[in-house]
């Protein structure tokens, strides 16, 4: 199944508005093809928050990525969206609550598909993704808190990996390389007068070069974080909710 962006024609809703892809996946149509491709990949970029909160509860290695991939295969497939709640708007609200509820109802059945045999309808790299938890820190937070602040940082890196690809498919991954520590406020003019050294360029055009970085960045995160929430009005909470989980 081949996910599609929203840059490559976006759906719109019925007020005429730029539809987000989470407000595509509670639309009505069970078999619409827009539909599955935005739960595709709203799925493959958020799945580790998820893998790694399974794992906090206690799981084994093999048995969260046996828990993981069903439980991703149902919702591509459909058959739990009926429980998803418009009202709430947040597709990592939505992932959360179902996967709890998943792990208390589903076990059984899920170990039962792997038993007879049953597709998976996505990949997840599970060894990566054993590797990245087996880094991470010891951390005292609920696994509910942690997975807000992987959540926080996986949609971070996804458009980190966006802005990076623009910039690539420019010719100026050298230019992106020497700037992107400029997104977290970085980079005076001592900075951006060695970067113009580097890159014999004046150091008036590095400084036009990283504002434009900047805003970039700013605008990929808001249309990421519209991509996860039914109504683009919560796109600022969303954003002052995301901070303030990295901030603790």
């Amino acid at each position: 199944m081949t996910a599609t962006s929203q840059e490559d024609g976006p759906a719109r809703g019925a007020a005429g508005f730029e539809a987000t892809r989470w407000s595509v996946v509670l639309a009505a149509g069970r078999d619409d093809g827009a539909q599955a491709a935005a739960l595709d990949h709203l799925c493959r970029t958020y799945w580790y928050p998820l893998y790694a909160f399974v794992r906090r509860q206690g799981r084994s290695a093999d048995d969260a990525q046996d828990l993981t991939q069903a439980f991703f295969a149902r919702l591509i497939a459909k058959r739990d969206l009926a429980a998803a709640d418009p009202a709430r708007g947040r597709f990592r609200s939505f992932l959360l609550a179902a996967m709890k509820h998943f792990l208390a109802n589903e076990w059984d059945k899920a170990r039962a598909l792997k038993r007879g045999g049953g597709a998976y309808v996505t990949s997840l790299d599970a060894g990566d993704a054993e590797t990245r938890y087996l880094r991470e820190p010891a951390d005292p937070a609920t696994p509910e808190r942690i997975f807000e602040r992987r959540w926080a940082l996986t949609l971070l890196d996804e458009v980190l990996h966006r802005l990076r690809a623009e910039h690539e498919a420019r010719g100026q991954r050298v230019l992106f390389e020497e700037l992107k520590d400029t997104l977290a406020g970085g980079g005076g003019a001592d900075g951006h007068a060695a970067t113009a050294g580097r890159l014999c360029m004046s150091e008036g055009a590095v400084k036009v070069a990283a504002h434009r970085l900047r805003r970039r960045y700013r605008d990929l995160l808001r249309a990421e974080i519209a991509a996860t929430v039914n109504d683009p009005r919560d796109v600022d909470d969303e954003l002052r909710h995301l901070f303030a989980v990295l901030s603790v």
